[in-house]
């Protein structure tokens, strides 16, 4: 099984270990557009337009540090990207507090989703940085479109014969649609968190519920060593860890969707 993350805002504040070598990371297929978006990055940033480089990040006047980090990417420590995100995500997942067995299957089964990196490991070494995917970049535009052309023939050998657990947020789902027999192995979550209003059910996505819930879910299949071969047997194990499945029409060649329904208690 594939388990597909989103990364987080949060990240810690500086890393701990050796420099940032593009070569040591996994899917070293996805280097030459790694190299390509860190050098858009790192020119950017330490540019002299301050203003467009804010811009062009998302970034307001107060987050100028940001700028002066991501200028220094290939002088700066490095940490285990699972490490590295502190978001209500990876607080919910635990990383460090699974036992030795789930930490080696989580290293082995998570892929998270960046801006910067396409997609990394948990024990992937990076550094610290700020690069949304929905940065525009000068020469590569959009991140979003750039790693659509990248992420494909890369994400599909690693997906394997098993099925894959998409819990990435929109903006990063857009970078990779798993297509034909894949997409029917590949079911997609979305955390609806449920909740009484005068006496009526009402359901909304929230985003603290959500990340939170989806970090859970992450951590209950680890220690449960769960490894469905199916898309069926992967939502039938979601029932098994007393999760609440709702799920929608399917659709030929399309990922299966689910929804989760947390209660409010």
């Amino acid at each position: 099984m594939l388990i597909l993350l989103p990364p987080s805002e949060g990240k810690a504040e500086a890393g701990t270990g050796r420099r940032l070598d593009l070569s040591r990371l996994s899917l070293t297929e996805l280097n030459p557009a790694r190299e390509a978006v860190l050098t858009a990055l790192v020119d950017l940033c330490a540019g002299p337009d301050e203003a467009a480089a804010r811009t062009a990040l998302g970034l307001t006047e107060g987050q100028r540090g940001e700028l002066r980090r991501n200028a220094r990417l290939r002088e700066a420590a490095t940490a285990p990207a699972g490490r590295l995100y502190t978001g209500v995500l990876y607080e919910a997942l635990g990383l460090d507090t699974l036992p030795a067995d789930a930490q080696r299957a989580a290293r082995r089964q998570v892929l998270i989703s960046s801006g910067l990196w396409g997609a990394v490991r948990l024990a992937d070494r990076i550094p610290p940085y700020r690069c949304p995917i929905g940065a525009r970049l000068p020469g590569l535009g959009a991140l979003s479109a750039y790693w659509r052309s990248a992420l494909g023939p890369v994400l599909e050998p690693a997906a394997g014969r098993g099925p894959v657990l998409d819990l990435r947020s929109g903006a990063y789902a857009a970078t990779w649609t798993p297509r034909g027999a894949l997409a029917e192995r590949t079911v997609t979550v979305r955390v609806l968190h449920e909740r009484t209003v005068d006496g009526t059910p009402t359901r909304s996505v929230v985003s603290h519920f959500n990340k939170a819930t989806k970090g859970r879910l992450v951590r209950d299949l680890l220690l449960a060593d769960a490894r469905p071969r199916t898309a069926d047997a992967l939502v039938g194990v979601l029932r098994d860890l007393k999760y609440t499945v709702e799920e929608a029409p399917r659709s030929a060649g399309r990922p299966r969707q689910v929804d989760l329904v947390v209660t409010e208690l």
